[in-house]
């Protein structure tokens, strides 16, 4: 039942030190988890396991990586009665055939023969309709019985001198041929006679050896599978190195327009001017421009020390590579330089062997030694490669000088001839791949280093999360988080320093390898203290240091990794918070009459629905990517369910009550803060009246830190203190923005108690400033949505300072009366809890998934669609928007759709345009647009018969168009003049 699958790594490829195999492609796989260079055999594997093997029986996969193997997506080959061995075809030109293996087979797909380099007769009679031809292209299934049947021979003599048994035995080792002494028995046409004597007639023991073949699988059916989309390129360097490369992808590029269409550039950094012409490559170097490579040419594995040599040398057709040699205990660099155009037998440097000579003054005896047969002269035997010399350093130029003879003059060929040379033969068993492998991989984490300042000072929205796993599993991670201090500590702004510090959070996360237990906790340990405290300060380069300082003491075990990444991201929450109080330069405050003592001023509020566009308006979201909202503030069972009264009392006190609804009843909070040490718990979110207090400090009624105790500054400002009281009859996390607009409620009846008048305009953008001070973080839709009447739309542009803008949406005529007719509000009787869901959020913002990125513009567009539904009057399209932007908020938070919600929303779908969960989801409220106007009955009499639902509730709601503040401020100014 086993299913394998052998790649073999094929023969030397002298254009890449690590063969076929290894050679890296211009590809790059934005989705892949890990960033990594493409090599042939990631692009062989690929194809194997999600194309061709798919849908195949048990048995053994071969395949040869001796080619570049292209097959489109859609399966096209049949399993069905399966038996035997299948060989793989793919369609290739006549001519091309020509020079390599082509199937024969009937109608049905049954191999009949192999040709190799055929007449042209031959080839013509295996063409198909279109004119091509089915070529071999190195991959051969075996069912289980055959691939069975071929394993037992391994024993047999001579066959078991293909494997070590038999040369451990003495046997004399023997090479087969995959398809010509192993496949090409089971052709149908093959005789015995013809099989056993073979192509080459070869010696007893291989003819020995293909009767033990025919006699074991010659009972097995070869059938043909082609794939007539599919394509095989071969490694033909005569052609042009970069065929059909014109979107390939650039790595580290100062300057990417100086790289022509056509041409490839991989795992390089190219600094400066370097122009590259169409139809040349560069990989694996580091060039310094200026510098101009011409059309026709390879270059691969050369430094930037390379590059002087290089501006004196015109390259064209050329492959000029630089090798790592080890010869025994030395390691050494080595040189190489052929032409493309080069057969290999009579020419060299695109020239016959007699110019080539006749130009440079070289003689024949410099490059072969008398004891080397005429026949076997070549560029493969010709020692023209400078190894090592006796007193000299050697470097690029003691190749290059061959392209320009006149430098022989100055001594270049006698310092040639004085230095140890090798062949092309001497140098491959000396080739030292895991240096090479090594070069490579420090130069794609050089590439790495650069594309993390390019991506974060830049402000792009490319992932860094593939490449910091990939920089954990090489070992690259401390070059990658040096990178990502310095970025951190040299920004120009602290959303920027932000981000880095996320992404030292990710790697830190990487590193733990999903041990360590969660990412999202707490992040308060006072070992850190002194660093959050410079970032607080504002000197984010010396909390930076700090941070990094501290973090070596954290990295020895996963428990510990992943509590230093919570530390990162508690210090990025701090520099978003720096961001996010720009906005306060958009919060006016001006002087309005001091009221008298113990006269109320009252302030009620409706709650919000957002019916699109959430999670845009939360930082950094909001001033990296830009923000858009439809938001509708709300009667909840015909009133405002939010609210807030503020008086001046004579004591010099802060007397603060607080009653919130919750499903079971309300739960009172009563406490007086009589010292400033009773304020200092503002920015702990669950201590007993942080939002009142944080409004205190906020509105700047009372000053912290101070050095002047809280009594005095009351009597001295105010001649007393205040008495706060809030409500909301709406309970604890119900989605419908209570907190936020609780919040804008407070802050402007603290300013009229206070003898202060602030707009609606700075109401919102004080609430951001607030909720940053109190740690919540969170957007600014919820104060939008409450504290701005009727229907509107906010929006945020992708930069600092942070400001919202709010445009009123209108609608039809008689169309809000027909929103409240339609809309309904459903309590699902789960409370929605979203403790770690914005600071997954961000994290994922941070990290740049392409999903999160893809969301966050889908957000922002649905929130502009639905809009725009509003303005027409549209209860279908605006029904479409909120089933829309409910996937969009799971998207963006996975799991906030429990299993009952589920069930609630899958009973109402029948009858409803659209529906949601009101705010982050998890729980609370959903609200839903019925087809039918007024179902409030109908719809809880199908929710009773709805099973797994539990204790759930239906809510009429109304679109409040009242201006809320200032009519609530003014009622209660007038009662409070009457009754005095």
């Amino acid at each position: 039942e086993a299913r394998v699958l052998v790649l073999h790594v094929g023969r030397d490829f002298s254009f890449d030190d690590c063969g076929r195999a290894f050679t890296c492609l211009p590809v790059e796989e934005p989705d892949a988890p890990a960033e990594a260079l493409t090599c042939n055999l990631d692009s062989l594997l690929a194809t194997m396991m999600r194309r061709l093997c798919v849908g195949s029986p048990p048995g053994v996969w071969v395949c040869s990586t001796d080619m570049l193997l292209a097959v489109p997506s859609a399966p096209g080959i049949s399993w069905d009665g399966f038996q035997g061995v299948r060989v793989i075809a793919v369609p290739g030109s006549q001519a091309y055939a020509r020079s390599h293996g082509v199937y024969v087979a009937d109608g049905q797909g049954m191999v009949s023969n192999i040709i190799y380099r055929g007449t042209e007769a031959q080839i013509q009679q295996c063409a198909g309709p279109d004119g091509t031809v089915p070529l071999v292209c190195g991959v051969v299934f075996f069912s289980s019985d055959a691939a069975e049947q071929l394993l037992a021979t391994h024993v047999i003599p001579p066959l078991d001198a293909c494997t070590y048994l038999g040369l451990d035995s003495g046997a004399p080792p023997i090479q087969l041929s995959l398809f010509f002494d192993i496949v090409l028995c089971m052709a149908s046409g093959v005789t015995e006679e013809d099989f056993v004597r073979g192509m080459g007639g070869g010696d007893a023991s291989a003819r020995s050896a293909r009767s033990v073949l025919w006699a074991a699988l010659r009972s097995f059916p070869l059938s043909m599978g082609e794939r007539r989309r599919a394509g095989r390129v071969g490694w033909d360097p005569s052609r042009s190195l970069s065929p059909a490369l014109a979107h390939v992808p650039l790595r580290s590029l100062q300057q990417p327009r100086l790289v022509e269409d056509g041409s490839s550039v991989t795992n390089c950094l190219l600094e400066g001017a370097v122009r590259l012409a169409a139809g040349s490559v560069v990989q694996h170097c580091h060039l310094q421009g200026p510098l101009e490579i011409g059309p026709g040419c390879l270059l691969s594995g050369l430094a930037a020390a390379s590059s002087a040599a290089l501006r004196s040398c015109p390259l064209r057709d050329v492959v000029l590579q630089g090798h790592h040699v080890r010869l025994r205990d030395l390691s050494c660099r080595v040189f190489t330089l052929t032409g493309r155009l080069d057969d290999w037998q009579a020419t060299y440097l695109n020239m016959p062997w007699t110019e080539f000579f006749h130009r440079t003054g070289i003689r024949e005896g410099d490059v072969w030694g008398a004891e080397t047969p005429r026949r076997s002269r070549c560029l493969l035997s010709a020692r023209l490669f400078p190894v090592l010399h006796a007193s000299e350093a050697l470097g690029l130029e003691d190749v290059l000088w061959l392209l320009a003879p006149a430098a022989a003059v100055g001594g270049r060929l006698q310092r040639w001839r004085a230095a140890w040379r090798m062949s092309w033969e001497e140098l491959l068993p000396c080739l030292d791949r895991a240096a090479e492998l090594g070069a490579r991989r420090a130069l794609f984490f050089q590439q790495g280093q650069r594309k993390v300042r390019r991506v974060l000072l830049g402000r792009r929205d490319g992932s860094l999360l593939p490449l910091a796993r990939s920089a954990v599993h090489e070992g690259y991670h401390e070059a990658v988080l040096g990178t990502l201090d310095e970025v951190a500590s040299t920004a120009a702004d602290a959303g920027i320093a932000a981000r880095a510090l996320a992404c030292i959070a990710d790697v830190l996360g990487c590193m733990a390898r999903g041990e360590g237990g969660l990412r999202s906790g707490p992040a308060a340990n006072k070992e850190w203290a002194s660093a959050f405290g410079r970032l607080e300060s504002g000197d984010i380069a010396g909390g930076v240091r700090e941070l990094a300082a501290e973090r070596k003491k954290w990295m020895s075990r996963p428990a510990l990794l992943v509590r230093a990444a919570r530390h990162y991201e508690g210090a990025e929450q701090i520099l978003i918070r720096q961001a996010v109080m720009s906005s306060c330069q958009f919060v006016t405050v001006g002087q309005a009459e001091l009221p008298p003592l113990g006269r109320w001023v009252r302030v009620t509020c409706p709650a919000r629905l957002d019916l699109s566009g959430g999670w845009s308006d939360t930082p950094p979201i909001t001033y990296e990517h830009g923000g858009a909202v439809v938001d509708v503030a709300v009667l909840v069972d015909g009133r405002r369910p939010i609210g807030v009264r503020v008086r001046r009392i004579g004591e010099p006190e802060l007397r603060l009550a607080s009653v919130s609804g919750t499903p079971r009843g309300e739960v009172a909070v009563e406490l007086v803060c009589r010292e400033l040490e009773h304020l200092q718990d503002y920015c702990q979110p669950h201590a007993p009246g942080a939002l009142l207090k944080a409004a205190f400090i906020c509105t700047q009624i009372v000053q912290l830190p101070s050095q002047k105790p809280l009594r005095a500054q009351l009597m001295e400002s105010f001649g007393g203190g205040f008495e706060v009281h809030t409500w909301s009859k709406l309970p604890h996390g119900s989605g419908l923005g209570t907190s936020s607009i609780l919040a804008g409620a407070v802050m402007a009846s603290l300013y009229r108690a206070a003898g202060k008048a602030a707009s609606t305009e700075s109401l919102i953008h004080a609430v951001l400033h607030l909720e940053q001070r109190l740690t919540t973080g969170g957007g600014w839709q919820d104060q939008v949505g409450g504290l701005v009447p009727g229907i509107k739309i906010g929006r945020s542009k992708a930069q600092l300072p942070l400001r919202v803008e709010v445009e009123e949406i209108p609608v039809p005529e008689g169309f809000t009366q027909t929103l409240n007719d339609h809309l309904l509000l459903v309590y699902t009787g789960k409370t929605r809890l979203a403790r770690n869901l914005l600071q997954d959020v961000v994290r994922n913002w941070y990290a740049r998934l392409p999903s999160a990125v893809q969301n966050a513009a889908a957000l922002v567009s649905n929130a502009e669609e639905c809009a725009q539904a509003l303005r027409r009057g549209n209860l279908p399209l605006i029904g479409e928007c909120l089933n829309r932007y409910w996937q969009q908020k799971k998207c963006m938070a996975p799991g906030c759709e429990p299993l009952a919600v589920g069930r609630l929303m899958d009973a109402l779908r029948p009858y409803v345009y659209g529906q949601c969960l009101a705010g982050a989801g998890g729980g609370g409220f959903l609200y839903v647009l019925t087809k039918a106007p007024r179902q409030k009955e109908a719809l809880h009499q199908i929710l009773a018969k709805t099973e797994g639902l539990g204790n759930f509730s239906i809510h009429s709601i109304e679109v409040d168009t009242g201006d809320l503040l200032l009519l609530q401020m003014i009622v209660a100014h007038l009662c409070t003049h009457l009754k005095s």
